[in-house]
Formats: C-alpha cells, structure tokens, sequence
C-alpha cells in the first residue's frame, strides 16, 4: 500500500513542496530511502523506528520504501522525520485518514517527542500560498506559527498526540493567533543618546541617517564615542510594522536564531567581529545556504566596529547588496538569493595610532603609514556611505555636566516624522525610504533651483565626487528637507549633506 504525506523544504527562503511516499508490500524486512536525501534525512530511518516503537505503535515489518518527491531536489535537515513516520503508519494500516491537506514538520527523538525544527515561518507562509491550509509541527514551534494569518496550526509534544489527533480519539487544540507588539531599542537604557554627551556633530549625522535609512561612518580617536553612537542607532530607528517583522523573522527562522517571542520584536542590530569571514558576513556554507550576518541585519543595523581591520575580501562582498538590498549565493548545494536591505554602520580610527586630527592627542604616524590605514577601505565602498563624521574626544567637563542631553526617544519622534512623509511620499512603489531612492525618484524627488544647482557643481569640482556622491548627497539632503518639513531642497539642507561628504574627498590629500 502506497501512503502520501505532504511536507516543506525551504531553498533561501522559498518553501518547496516535498510529498513523502511511503510504499510498504510483502518481502524480507527491509528500509530504504529515496529521492536525494542527505545524510540527517537517511538518519531519520532510525530515528522514527524507534519513535514509532517508543509511541506503542507498531512498525511496519515488512519491505519499506520512502520516497520524497520531486527526487531532482536536495533534502536536508531533520524536518522531515514526523511526516515520514504518518506515512508508515498510514501505509501499514495503523492509521486511517485523509491527510491529503495537511503539512507535517517535526523532528523525532528516539522515545516518540517532537523536536523543535528550523524555517518553519517561511515553510507554512509558502505551503499557504500554494493552497495549504491544515499544518502539524512541534510544540517548540508553537509561537512562531502563531503569527500567520489564514491557516490552521496544531502544535503536538510526540509523535502520540499526532496519531491520536488524526485518528480523532484527542483532538488537538489549534495553535491561537499572536499578538504582534513592535519594541524598539531605547528600552534597552544602556545605549541611549541622552548618556552620550557633546559630540552634537555625530548625533545630527545619526539622526539623520536614521530619518532616513542612510549608511554612516563614525572616524576618529579611540574613546571618542564611536561605539556608543553606533549602538545607540537602533533607539532612534522607527518601529517595525507587522509585516517587516514578518519578513525579518523568516530570515531568523531559517537560521535558527529565533527567540522565545517566536517573531522578530525589535529591528536587528548584527555586529560581527573583524576576523568574520567572508561566508559568515555574505551567508553560504559546505553544503546548504545558510543566511549572512549580511541578511540577519536585513530591516536593521549591521555594525562593523573598526571597519580597516576587516579582510579586504569581507568589505569588497559588501558593495553589491549595499546597491541591491539583496544577495545572491552561489554554492555547491545550489544558488539562493536572501534580503540584505540594511542600514551600514562602521566606525574607523583616522591612522594606526588613531589620533590624526585630533585636538588633543598628537599624531605618532607617518603620512606614508596612514594612507596605507585608510586604503585599506577601498574608494567604491567609502562611496557607498552616505554620511561621513569625523568625531574627536570630548572635554572632561563636558563628560561630567549635568546639562541634559537630548533622548533617544526625542530623537526618534523626529525621525518618525520625517519616515511618515517618505511613506507618503513613495506610497505605492517599492520604496520605502530616502536612501533606497533609484534614478527615477531622485530625479522626481530631488530636484534643485538654480542656486542649490550651483552649490552642488561647485561642491562636485572642488572635491572630486563621482556621480554615485552626488546621487547620495542629493539623498541626504532629501532628508535633512524633510527633517526641516521643507518641500524643497533649500541650499542650506545641501551644505549639510555636503558636509558628510569631505572626509572620503580628503583621504587622498595626507602630506
């Protein structure tokens, strides 16, 4: 007797439907899987023999065959372990149902329990989309579930709970919908703007850059503040909508990195380490394509804190999803393409020594040593950060005055302002902020009178900026305009965003 159950793999993000077939006919005992599994789905032989014993159920002793179709895609993981064992048991006879609308996902532990399973958000988002209404998974996985609209989830503890739900002795009781409540970062009191004090330059920059979606660099001494600034971003970042949630947790999901909530509550903020490979930053892996730091930070912050001592190869793999918002990974276990829209935040030291500029530390470099520093940031990459701070140490009083500095929270409301006014603006299309304008919105958004014209060709000659700088200049003013609630790019709005912009024109003219 042949029995079909219906299961999900994922390929990036995309599910695909696998049909697990289970042929059990009359010969010497005998278990073999087909349909080009990897080594833990061959595993899984053993693991549902004993789940299916363990569960006082009894195993089919005859000759089993398993397929999981189509057989031209690659199935790995362990998520296929509850949907093979259903369809044993409905193939021997021990189970009797129609379970032809229904998705199984779940691992098996060897006494019958059901394990938690990575990508179970994205799977049912695309079971659902192909007409899939009816799902079983692991209790574990409960809470993600919980957040799809349009579907029926059951969450069991074992494999038990599932024969006696679908042979209806023990109903299951179907998984209640979530409560979406978006937090933002500011809750977390350490990183506020009100605890950094002066350096109102570099909070200008960053609220900007927050207004409006902009990538920043933070340059200057050791213990000016970089670090703070950079990991306070996320305070003054907007709250996420219900569906940017849902499609950061997806990407979560996949990677397994999901917290009890079972969605994404707060935007990401990702700061890996400079000795992280290339495959850590871009995603991949030896066999399957596993998600990024690239595109855990997608819909919030990737931070890279001494942004020369990454490898140059990490850097250089970064400049084609900061222009794309996605990327796309070619391995040997196939080719997937993952969000990466994230905001860049980077802080630097000026040379070696990390004092040039500075007002009060003396520089001990030579000029030949810090143009090799700086070059170790190519000039395409420095041209893709729309905002460029030079911050220098703060004096002591500065340090220990009582003068109130602005919230992160205050910050925020301005910066939620000028969000609304993009949402507004770019309403209909796939745009969503200043920063992520094509050719055609810049030109339609963007627009100059005769004066602003003339700033923006001077400031174009003087400091030698390619046409990518000029598109971003024209970006950042677009914000700072907005910020202002100016309908127009005024002249002032374009020197600030000017002003962004000196730092990579001058790393050529060290003497």
């Amino acid at each position: 007797m042949i029995a079909r159950v219906q299961s999900y793999a994922l390929s990036g993000l995309e599910g695909v439907c696998v049909t697990v077939e289970a042929d059990i006919s009359k010969g010497l005992p005998s278990y073999e899987m087909v349909g080009l599994p990897d080594a833990a789905v061959k595993e899984s032989k053993e693991r549902v023999k004993s789940a299916v014993k363990n569960s006082a159920l009894e195993f089919p002793a005859h000759r089993i065959t398993i397929n999981l179709a189509p057989a031209y895609v690659k199935k790995e993981g362990t998520s296929f372990d509850l949907p093979v064992a259903i369809s044993l048991l409905l193939g021997s006879g021990a189970l009797q149902t129609d379970v032809s609308g229904t998705v199984f996902l779940g691992e098996l532990a060897l006494n019958g329990d059901l394990r938690p399973v990575s990508g179970v958000l994205p799977s049912i988002i695309s079971a659902r989309d192909k007409g899939f209404r009816t799902f079983v998974i692991p209790k574990e996985n409960e809470k993600e579930a919980g957040f799809i609209q349009g579907v029926t989830v059951y969450a069991a503890n074992n494999l038990k709970e599932v024969v006696d739900h679908l042979s209806g002795e023990k109903p299951l009781i179907p998984v209640p919908a979530g409560a979406f409540s978006a937090k933002n970062a500011e809750k977390k009191a350490s990183y506020d703007l009100s605890f950094v004090k002066g350096q109102e330059i570099a909070k200008r920059a960053l609220e900007v850059a927050a207004a409006g979606g902009h990538n920043i660099l933070f340059v200057g001494p050791p213990g000016s503040g970089k670090t703070m600034l950079a990991r306070s971003l996320p305070s003054v970042l907007p709250d996420m909508s219900f569906e940017e949630a849902l499609e950061i947790t997806k990407i979560h999901s996949v990677a397994g990195t999901l917290g009890e909530a079972g969605i994404v509550t707060e935007r990401p903020f990702r700061s890996p380490h400079h000795t992280a490979t290339t495959v850590s930053l871009c995603g991949g892996g030896n066999r399957s394509v596993h998600p990024g730091e690239i595109s855990l930070a997608h819909g919030g912050v990737l931070f890279l804190d001494e942004l020369p001592e990454y490898k140059r190869s990490s850097l250089e793999a970064l400049r084609q999803p900061l222009e794309d918002g996605v990327i796309t990974i070619s391995r040997s276990g196939g080719t997937v393409t993952y969000p990466a829209s994230f905001m860049l935040c980077a802080s630097m030291n000026p040379c070696p020594c990390g004092n040039y500029g500075s007002a009060k530390r003396r520089c001990t470099c030579t000029p030949n040593d810090i143009r090799k520093y700086r070059a170790r940031i190519s000039g395409p990459l420095l041209d893709r950060i729309d905002i460029q701070v030079e911050v220098d140490g703060v004096e002591y009083d500065a340090l220990v005055s009582e003068v109130r500095e602005e919230s992160s929270a205050e910050v925020k409301a301005r910066a939620d302002s000028a969000r609304k006014i993009q949402r507004e603006r770019f309403d209909g299309s796939l745009v969503n902020t200043n920063a992520e304008m094509g050719e055609k919105e810049t030109r339609a958004y963007c627009r100059l009178d005769k004066e602003g014209e003339d700033v923006l060709r001077e400031a174009f000659n003087s400091l030698h900026l390619s046409a990518r700088a000029r598109s971003r200049i024209l970006k950042v003013a677009r914000t700072i305009a907005d910020l202002a609630l100016s309908e127009n790019i005024e002249p002032e709005h374009l020197y600030e965003a000017i002003s962004y912009r000196t730092y990579g024109a001058e790393l050529g003219d060290i003497e």
